[in-house]
């Protein structure tokens, strides 16, 4: 089959169209796209295909496509649009216009080569808090439901202030709207359909490196220490060898001292976390908005609700109720290849049923003892408290070859 050829379109239609890209259209014998890129054709011959929904269908028709075809799409097809599948599937020639992020950057006369760019356009904002959280500036491609309201409202309840906000509607086109606004008026405001928000940070906001002190988080009260402490937790966080975008279980989450550090780094990824315990759900649930981490918290014992989590790249188990033999049987089972297991145990009974349940199916496992102590003052002087010993179990299948 001969290239289909994909021309993005500005806001404005033909206005700023090549006159070759035009003549292309209107040579083409089968013309795609949504309904506003078509209405810009009203007296175009051929036959028309509105997309709507998946691609994949399209994909099928075009795969046995004889006509002369071209698809519109809007500014810059490979730039968070239809491009980037369609070039996966099909023998696609593409022929960008100015994305609106460039539009929104331009109009703003700022630079956009060091922006961080993010869409929430068809997508969840699950996540969001923590891949915006510390960035300097970052771009955001909306639609309808995450409008820059609804974004400014999301932002605001993580308590992130410390950016001002640039709003560009309908950009390059007749009726184009530019302005800025505080989070706080962003939320209150109505805006068209078709806009791109720019964030610029220009306040000094809270940041935690990793090993986030114990006292930062909520806890328990009055039986704190339903935690895992600060040095078992940098311990264990880099056992479970975590990249920015892995898909990570926490199983026992209580607190959420390690799905929100493991947020921090799985940023384009994704973290996924389980409590048995109510009262523990509120509390992760303040922590969470208190170290701007969206991560999924569902109420429940595992290994139940794990078959609603997409497979991890890294599972960390702090604790087990009973169910070591269970929980193992799906965690091993669900481990995507390269993936690692950490578990936290505090008896040797424990230790013993991980290690062999470990084993037993097919995994090296690596044991740490961490024996830790904190210094405290004691007059003028200076004491140490042991923390309890763990067991830190880290655990990766076996290559066959080994």
């Amino acid at each position: 089959m001969q290239p289909i050829k994909l021309i993005g379109i500005g806001a404005d239609g033909k206005q700023s169209l090549p006159s070759l890209y035009e003549h292309w259209i209107y040579e083409s014998e089968l013309l795609i796209g949504g309904e506003r890129h078509l209405s810009f054709f009203p007296d175009y011959q051929g036959e028309k295909i509105v997309i709507q929904g998946g691609l994949s269908s399209l994909v099928e028709r075009l795969r046995h496509e004889a006509k002369r075809t071209v698809i519109l799409a809007s500014g810059d097809p490979l730039f968070y649009g239809i491009g980037s599948y369609l070039s996966r599937k099909l023998p696609i020639e593409v022929y960008p216009a100015v994305s609106s992020v460039q539009w929104a950057f331009a109009k703003m006369g700022e630079k956009w080569q060091d922006a961080t760019f993010i869409s929430v356009h068809g997508r969840s904002m699950k996540g969001l808090a923590q891949r915006i959280d510390g960035r300097e500036k970052i771009a955001i491609l909306t639609d309808d439901t995450n409008s820059p309201n609804e974004i400014a409202k999301y932002l605001l309840s993580y308590g992130i202030t410390e950016y001002r906000a640039f709003v560009g509607e309908n950009l390059g086109s007749k009726d184009e709207r530019c302005r800025f606004f505080e989070l706080e008026e962003m939320a209150e405001t109505e805006f068209l359909p078709l806009n791109v928000v720019i964030l610029q940070k220009v306040k000094v906001g809270p940041t935690w490196s990793l090993g986030i002190d114990d006292d930062e988080f909520f806890q328990r009260k009055p039986e704190k220490g339903l935690i895992t402490k600060k040095e078992i937790r940098i311990l264990s966080i880099s056992a479970l060898q975590l990249r920015e975008t892995s898909i990570v279980w926490d199983i026992g989450t209580c607190t959420g001292s390690v799905a929100i550090e493991a947020a921090k780094i799985a940023r384009e990824g994704a973290v996924f976390a389980i409590e048995k315990n109510e009262h523990d759900i509120e509390i992760c649930r303040k922590n969470m908005q208190k170290f701007r981490t969206d991560f999924t918290l569902v109420h429940g014992r595992a290994p139940d609700h794990l078959h609603e989590f997409p497979d991890p790249d890294a599972i960390f188990i702090g604790g087990t109720s009973g169910e070591m033999d269970r929980l193992l049987d799906v965690c091993c089972h669900r481990l995507k290849p390269n993936g690692r297991i950490v578990v936290n145990a505090v008896t040797i009974e424990t230790l013993h049923e991980a290690v062999e349940g470990l084993k037993k199916r097919g995994f090296h496992v690596e044991i740490t003892l961490a024996q830790l102590s904190r210094s405290k003052p004691i007059l003028q002087l200076t004491r140490f408290d042991a923390l309890n010993p763990i067991y830190i179990i880290s655990a990766y299948r076996k290559d066959e070859s080994e």
